[in-house]
């Protein structure tokens, strides 16, 4: 069969499963009761981004929680996709025994505050939920150890990898914090249950050299912190089974100072080895890219291996229009759309 058509009748058929599922479990009433539900809270979602006052986006998240809530208690709601919720984030756990939601709400550019829940699946439909708090704001420390849902540090996930060791799983979350006015987080984060099935996040599974551009070792979760709109990528690619992102270098070279922090050009990565993310320094070293792949980031290195002060320039341009660009917007109080994929971002 041609891959073009196979890549055609995917999507179909994975619609087409889903409704499957749906209909092996949801009442027909208990279906209608959800459908309801969500077109009552979509408008409240949309709000949680585009609101322009401060007041009104804590609202509607306010509201959004309350009836998130309601549909979740409906029997056998942890098979509804809520399609119509764009602006939160609705991941199934590879192996389909979990469901987590995630979602940012902004105070102003200078605070932002992650909102999430984990739904378990469940035998008999019913629900079990752990809300997540996010307690960024409270730890100087966040990569420390390993903490509850009620200590959870606040992330939008867009991708769960699922690894296992000594028969146990591990679940890697990427996810986007977009921190303050000058600079966004990305976060890997390792998410287990324990013996009493409740979520733990964090553990000692990272093995990657000194780098004052990384967190101090030991760490319990892996971040990135970089220049707002830097355009920072991370995300896990199936392909080479390796988590890959941008290595960083400093604009005015001062890698301490993270607002300064832009891609490099070339990448950096984790694999899994032996039960820990082992660090890659190359992904791609024996990779020939082909045509499709030109857009990838020229480095921002000459020959000699020092900085291309030329493109490095052209970088810090664009990112101060960028920046600049959003202030305007903000200013002439006009709606705050989503952001696009947080692995881009």
């Amino acid at each position: 069969m041609p891959e073009s058509y196979m890549k055609k009748i995917l999507p179909l058929i994975s619609i087409l499963f889903v409704y499957h599922l749906q209909a092996q479990n949801l009442s027909s009433s208990n279906l209608k009761r959800l459908q309801d539900i969500e077109a009552s809270i979509q408008g409240y979602s949309d709000s949680l981004i585009r609101a322009n006052e401060m007041v009104d986006r804590f609202r509607a998240d306010s509201f959004f929680i309350r009836g998130l809530i309601q549909a979740l208690q409906v029997p056998y709601s942890f098979e509804y996709n809520f399609d119509s919720i764009k602006t939160v984030s609705k991941l199934y756990a590879p192996d389909n025994s979990f469901k987590i939601f995630t979602w940012s709400v902004m105070k102003d550019f200078t605070y932002y505050r992650q909102r999430g829940a984990i739904q378990m699946k469940t035998a008999d439909g019913s629900l079990k939920l752990f809300p997540l708090f996010d307690f960024s704001d409270f730890t100087k420390a966040p990569g420390d150890s390993i903490r509850d849902a009620k200590h959870w540090i606040g992330a939008v996930y867009y991708k769960i990898v699922l690894k296992t060791f000594n028969n146990k799983n591990y679940y890697t979350l990427l996810g986007l914090d977009e921190n303050n006015e000058r600079t966004n987080k990305k976060w890997i984060e390792i998410l287990t249950f324990d013996a009493s099935g409740n979520p733990q996040f964090g553990g000692r599974m990272f093995s990657y050299p000194a780098d004052n551009m990384k967190p101090s070792q030991p760490t319990y979760r892996f971040c990135i912190e970089y220049k707002k709109d830097g355009g920072v990528r991370m995300n896990y690619d199936p392909k080479y089974d390796e988590i890959i992102f941008d290595h960083l270098t400093s604009e005015s070279n001062d890698p301490t100072n993270k607002a300064t922090l832009i891609p490099y050009g070339d990448f950096e990565g984790f694999k899994w080895i032996n039960g820990k993310w082992t660090f890659v320094s190359n992904p791609f070293a024996n990779v020939i890219f082909d045509e499709k792949q030109k857009s990838l980031p020229a480095p921002l290195l000459d020959e000699k291996g020092n900085h291309n002060e030329k493109k490095l320039l052209e970088q810090s341009k664009k990112n101060a229009k960028i920046v600049a660009d959003s202030s305007l917007r903000v200013n002439n109080k006009t709606q705050r759309t989503k952001p696009g994929d947080p692995a881009d971002n």
